[in-house]
């Protein structure tokens, strides 16, 4: 009469959403099983194999390696993203970025180094690992 819902170990990262609010700095190293909500400030290397929002008030300085990035606040370094990029008109991205697919709303400051491939390597340029379109 009443299905089993259980969920594997394995499900979508998607389901698995953690958030930087704004007021709290993490400074180092940040590394997330599932997508991530940036609304506070983060000074270092940042890696999802999900999504990473950033909103208005976040900001990122260092590395983000992530599948899709959505930006509305700032970044400064190196950003690698494995399918798209969006940035919205209040987004400020500096530095060198390499992506699949990009969207870029008028307004929005994007001075940049830009390498766009039909695949990413992953972020050690040592490892073999590869995501095709």
């Amino acid at each position: 009469m009443f299905s089993d819902n259980k969920k594997s170990k394995n499900d979508s990262h998607s389901s698995i959403q953690n958030i930087i609010a704004k007021g709290t700095t993490i400074v180092g190293d940040f590394t997330s099983e599932g997508d991530l909500r940036i609304d506070g400030v983060i000074e270092g290397n940042v890696k999802t194999p999900g999504k990473v929002v950033v909103g208005k008030t976040g900001v990122i300085t260092g590395t983000l390696h992530c599948a899709n990035a959505y930006f509305e606040g700032a970044f400064s370094g190196k950003l690698q993203v494995t399918d798209t990029l969006n940035l919205k008109a209040t987004a400020a991205i500096q530095g060198e970025v390499m992506t699949q697919k990009l969207a870029i709303d008028p307004g929005a400051t994007f001075d940049v180094t830009c390498e766009m491939k039909t695949t990413v390597k992953d972020i050690k340029g040592d490892s073999k690992t590869q995501k095709t379109a």
